[in-house]
């Protein structure tokens, strides 16, 4: 396959390979600074330091994007459940959707630290991130208001459990109350939650100019 080919989009690779072609990026974007002209050994594979690349990152951040934007534009057969089912799966279905979204920020949050910090720095420190409270990953967003903090609190908890399971686990079930005090309490609509998230995205652009 031409290098040109191989850095395509391509249904028909991920049909006859899915789990190949899903963990392909790294060697895609290698392929592609191989082709800008900065050589990269496909053979070796990434290092630690190539996988904090933030065109990664960023890239993967707007991959669960469109993927949430799919899913909540898309339009779900549940035909198969019982009937009064239906309506618990479309609210789980839109649960994954959120958890995408969480996911997405989380992602775009932690590259952006990458940008700021340096991979170096960033790989220090790295223990220190590994969470999903999107509230702390965000310190260094600038002008939060409580709506935009209680967001992304209860975002967290849709990548930490309620995207996943019905169940945040055993003496943690005060948390899904917590979900519906967030909304209640702060009205937050779909349309403030997305149009929030699209600003934290866009933050990365500030990110990048300041480099």
């Amino acid at each position: 396959m031409p290098p040109v080919d191989f850095l395509k989009p391509s249904k028909d690779e991920f049909g006859s390979d899915p789990l190949g072609y899903g963990a392909l990026a790294w060697h895609k974007w290698a392929m592609a600074q191989t082709l800008a002209g900065y050589p990269i050994d496909l053979e070796k594979g990434p290092s630690s330091e190539d996988l904090k690349s933030p065109v990664l990152w960023l890239s993967h951040a707007y991959a669960m994007t469109e993927a949430a934007r799919v899913l909540i534009q898309g339009a779900p057969n549940f035909d198969p459940m019982p009937e009064n089912i239906r309506g618990v799966s479309h609210c789980q279905y839109h649960a994954v959707a959120l958890m995408l979204v969480g996911y997405s920020l989380e992602v775009c949050l932690k590259a952006m630290m990458i940008i700021k910090k340096g991979v170096a720095v960033y790989q220090a420190e790295e223990k220190k991130h590994y969470n999903h409270r999107l509230e702390k990953l965000a310190d260094f967003i600038p002008n939060l208001t409580k709506k935009d903090k209680a967001i992304l609190k209860g975002l967290s908890h849709f990548v930490r459990w309620a995207g996943r399971y019905p169940d945040p686990g055993f003496g943690k079930e005060s948390q899904a109350e917590e979900i519906f005090d967030l909304s209640e309490h702060h009205k937050i609509s779909a349309k403030e939650l997305f149009t929030f998230a699209a600003r934290i995205m866009a933050h990365s652009n500030e990110v990048l100019g300041e480099k």
